[in-house]
């Protein structure tokens, strides 16, 4: 029983490197039907199903992506490949909530496990784009919703005014300032109802001293400076090992990081998803 497992096994990891072989030679089909054999041999290998997500992913294949990456994280909770391939295909089946949700937990398990790896920034830009685009699309909903109840309010406004005495104590010209200051009032409550979604600038406490965009992982050293945590280990490898400002001698176990600018960061985030797209990465 077990030399037949064993063999199972075996043929489904053939299958799986000649699934690879088509990959790399952009044959797809051929590479899906390879991981197919690999998955109907052992569907309990993660990896099986990881590989053929991809390929469909390749093919823009939206729901059979959700599909296969649902499955590879039944199997491991902590692939953040299959989370970040999964988010992406929620998004472009315009499930923002559902992809900006696997997003946000790829980012974070891959920054947890791997803070230095490339996909640490793919994810991140993925997610950033993801988030503006929510806001995007929620805050045109606002404003549209906010006007129409604006051009009700000035509506009713004016059929107030007209039943109205035309005369005040002070003559027409008092009645026709309070008219005014009515309708100036009222222009001022809308659009202080508006400021949340209107772009500004980033507070620059929140922003990295070397690429001033928004922080997404602070640390800060000991001359007391906050640099974004990628950014500065860069710095200290490739230029050396002193703080950028301060020019003090800096090592990396140095560094602290920043809890209090990172929730700041992202409080101002949460409140204002334009500055998603301060990052010139965008």
């Amino acid at each position: 029983m077990a030399t037949d497992t064993a063999s199972v096994a075996k043929q489904a990891e053939i299958s799986r490197h000649n699934g690879n072989v088509a990959f790399k030679k952009e044959r797809l089909g051929a590479a899906i039907d390879a991981y197919t054999e690999a998955i109907t041999l052992c569907p309990d290998v993660a990896v099986y199903w990881s590989n053929r997500a991809l390929c469909y992913f390749k093919r823009k294949d939206w729901e059979r992506v959700e599909q296969d990456c649902r499955n590879v994280i039944q199997l491991d909770g902590s692939s953040v490949k299959a989370r970040y391939m999964l988010g992406l295909a929620l998004l472009e089946r315009e499930d923002f909530a559902g992809g900006i949700k696997e997003l946000e937990k790829a980012f974070d398990l891959e920054r947890s496990t791997n803070p230095d790896g490339d996909m640490v920034e793919d994810v991140w830009q993925a997610l950033a784009k993801a988030k503006y685009l929510e806001w995007e699309l929620s805050s045109s909903k606002r404003a549209w919703r906010l006007q129409k109840l604006k051009d009700e309010c000035e509506s009713a406004l004016i059929l107030h005014q007209s039943l109205q005495d035309p005369q005040s104590e002070d003559g027409s010209q008092a009645s026709s300032d309070d008219k005014v200051d009515q309708f100036e009032l009222l222009n001022e409550v809308f659009s202080k109802a508006l400021e949340d979604d209107t772009p500004s600038e980033v507070p620059d406490y929140l922003c990295c001293n070397i690429t001033l965009d928004i922080f997404q992982d602070p640390v800060i050293t000991p001359s007391g400076f906050t640099y974004e945590k990628a950014v500065l280990l860069e710095h200290l490898e490739k230029v050396g090992n002193f703080d950028p400002i301060t020019r003090q001698p800096l090592d990396k176990d140095e560094l602290i990081p920043n809890l209090a600018i990172k929730g700041a960061a992202r409080a101002f985030l949460k409140e204002h998803g334009w500055a998603y797209k301060t990052n010139p990465a965008f």
